[in-house]
């Protein structure tokens, strides 16, 4: 065999081992897709009403326009909810209906806003505001957590250095004070026995650490108490408190507002807005609005009933909302209220935060420095020529 026939031969079962290659990688991710649950992210819940609105418009029958959307996707979950979707549509269900029987494609306040599209006849436009109603809130949800993410960000760096600092550099120069015989700083003191200690317990401390975490998340997860007790904390939390607040107010307004605008009763819309707030304190106190509207009572005066969780401009400008025929314009004015005021809190956030970030890192940084220079210093001031 010459050496172009050796060179050819290598260059095929390299191509052949690549092909094996990508197939288990395509099986691995096919697998992996599958067990994925069958759900509509908020960027592909935005997509799917955006482009179903605008095949409705082009008079394009329902069932033929998702028909279209099950041809384009290459995704196999989304072929999966959407061949469930033309199967009801196909046996005479309405779009509302079809979206129900995929649980986690859309919530309860997507699946009423196209219900009452359906009903009223104004399908399109109800995809159309629930599409800027969706991006609205994941708009407002990357605020929040962009807010979050320099300050997280600070803090990881400053643990990073300490780490350094204790485990790999103060190591290295504690023979040197320990010959001496010496009486150390306090600082040094101090430190030394962080370094000792982490690094002879730090492997079992992580470990009880991971598995407290596993098991708060698990606790989490299974007790409705304890998840109650933890949204009602965060609502009143330092500095973060109120931005949480305004965020659940601004979502729940907004969700509200447009369900009556839509047509919907106050009576259904309550339970609807509930059940998609992401804070538990939220949620009783609207299905507590929702028992008190159904025996006669008014919106503002359920909302007055909680002044921590409904500040009072919220319960004035509902109550003129109410006398004046206008409650979804004026839960929606709240919103717009709300929404600027995360705005504007997000964008200050930062400046807030980082000089008490910086006090803090200098302060552990620098009790370090002074524990390692202090004794380096006593040193030299003992030495004579």
């Amino acid at each position: 065999m010459n050496n172009r026939e050796l060179i050819s031969a290598l260059w095929t079962r390299l191509f052949q081992h690549l092909q094996k290659l990508f197939s288990a990688v395509r099986k691995i991710t096919y697998s992996i897709e599958r067990r994925l649950p069958k759900r509509f992210s908020t960027s592909e819940q935005i997509f799917f009403v955006k482009r179903l609105s605008f095949l409705i418009m082009a008079d394009i029958p329902l069932l033929e326009s998702v028909h279209m959307m099950h041809e384009q996707t290459n995704v196999h979950r989304h072929k999966e909810i959407l061949h469930t979707i033309i199967e009801k549509l196909a046996n005479g269900q309405s779009l509302s209906n079809s979206l129900k029987a995929s649980p986690g494609v859309f919530s309860d306040f997507g699946i009423n806003l196209i219900s009452v599209g359906e009903t009223t006849g104004v399908l399109s436009e109800n995809l159309q505001y629930l599409a800027q109603e969706l991006q609205k809130k994941q708009s407002l949800k990357r605020k929040i957590i962009g807010a979050c993410v320099y300050p997280i960000v600070v803090v990881c760096a400053t643990v990073g250095i300490v780490l350094f600092l204790i485990i790999y550099l103060f190591p290295k120069i504690m023979p040197v004070f320990i010959s001496l015989h010496m009486k150390l700083p306090f600082s040094t003191r101090v430190v030394i026995g962080l370094s000792n200690g982490i690094r002879n317990f730090g492997f079992i401390v992580a470990c009880a650490g991971l598995i407290l975490s596993v098991f708060s998340y698990w606790f989490l997860r299974k007790s409705e108490k304890v998840k109650h007790l933890r949204d009602r904390g965060l609502l009143f939390l330092p500095m973060f408190g109120k931005l949480i607040k305004s965020y659940n107010l601004a979502n729940s307004m907004r969700t509200l507002g447009l369900l009556l605008k839509s047509g919907v009763a106050v009576s259904d819309a309550l339970p609807t807005t509930a059940s998609i707030s992401s804070n538990r304190s939220y949620k009783v106190e609207f299905m507590k609005a929702y028992g008190l509207v159904s025996r006669g009572e008014t919106v503002s005066s359920s909302f007055r009933n909680n002044a921590r969780l409904f500040p009072e401009i919220v319960v004035q400008i509902v109550a003129v909302g109410e006398k004046s025929g206008s409650l979804s314009a004026s839960l929606l004015y709240l919103a717009e209220l709300y929404e600027n005021e995360v705005e504007d809190y997000t964008k200050n956030l930062s400046n807030l935060i980082e000089p008490i970030l910086m006090v803090m890192m200098g302060l552990v940084v620098g009790f370090i420095a002074v524990a390692i220079i202090t004794p380096i210093y006593g040193i030299t001031q003992n030495l004579h020529p």
